[in-house]
């Protein structure tokens, strides 16, 4: 337990690091993008790669796949708790879908791969994995829709679901990476040492990037341009309280492997998705709700992330 909290403090100085060499203009919006390039397109894949070909058998996988129900239906059920919820603490009408959607998705892969890796280390990563598809899936569907709707010219808002789009957010060279790995492991495809020890170089970046991109973000934001209010207040909730308790119960229910469970239980009690400020100002939203609500589900995941440890471990 102790060196889990550490690993933890440690994955938040990596975010502190970024925070503050934005400060001290090493590091700019456009930098932030190429890191984010860099572990969603390089780093990530190596790493679902040797993470699915080291540590799991054929059989092993086939234990995976049923536990995607559970945080298919938690996140349904979320999202229509957060209609309840609006209507119940009368959320600004014109942030009702920008807050349903931070209500229930979470930010799986930056902040939740490092910290699942901390805490469980690499067999972690495929569980991973499978709350991101999931996620990843709801998010770039229901949750743009939502957010589109905010807009005040909500005749002229509109949300394009054309298919080929939506696979490649879905389909991503994360998930691409995986499924490489899992067709190795089907075949027992033994990757040769030169080749692992080369993929585990690129690998190794996607923790340190990751949290530099977040105190990238965290800076953008502005500790000080961050307003309190009831509507944040109710995203924190969702976020660090029912959602988790959402999976517990499910996973009550339906059974799967102990360190799945736990591992979608910390994957859904993780920040707002980085990606909402971006959509809301693309869609004539409201932009600064967006990024206060990103900005204090961040800072306060530092003092909750052990509260949850002791609950669950």
């Amino acid at each position: 337990m102790v060196s889990a909290y550490i690993n933890i403090f440690f994955i938040f100085v990596l975010m502190f690091i970024g925070y503050l060499l934005t400060y001290k203009q090493w590091f700019s919006n456009q930098i932030g993008d190429a890191f984010s390039k860099l572990v969603l397109q390089i780093a990530l894949p190596c790493n679902m790669f040797l993470t699915i070909t080291k540590n799991f058998s054929r059989s092993e996988f086939l234990q995976l796949v049923g536990g995607m129900v559970i945080p298919l239906i938690s996140m349904l059920l979320t999202f229509v708790i957060s209609f309840a919820y609006q209507r119940i603490f009368k959320i600004t009408p014109t942030r009702k879908g920008i807050f349903s959607t931070m209500f229930t998705c979470s930010n799986t892969i930056f902040i939740g791969l490092p910290i699942n890796l901390a805490i469980f280390g690499e067999r972690a990563v495929p569980y991973v994995l499978l709350y991101y598809i999931v996620n990843t899936t709801i998010f770039w569907t229901l949750g743009i829709y939502f957010i589109a709707r905010d807009n005040p010219k909500i005749e002229q808002a509109t949300v394009n679901f054309h298919l080929l789009p939506i696979l490649k957010k879905i389909f991503s060279p994360a998930l691409l990476g995986f499924l490489i790995g899992l067709c190795a492991v089907l075949v027992n495809f033994t990757v040769p040492d030169s080749i692992a020890t080369f993929l585990s170089y690129l690998a190794n970046l996607t923790t340190p990037l990751s949290m530099f991109v977040i105190g990238i973000i965290v800076y953008n934001v502005g500790i000080k341009n961050l307003t309190l209010n009831k509507d944040i207040v109710g995203v924190i909730i969702g976020r660090y309280v029912l959602s988790p308790l959402i999976v517990w119960l499910l996973g009550q229910w339906i059974s799967v492997p102990p360190l799945m469970l736990s591992v979608f239980i910390i994957q859904s009690a993780m920040p707002v998705q980085n990606s909402v400020p971006i959509l809301a100002r693309s869609y004539e939203a409201d932009q600064q709700f967006a990024a206060s609500a990103l900005g204090y589900s961040v800072l306060l995941y530092l003092a909750y992330i052990p509260l949850l440890l002791k609950l669950i471990l």
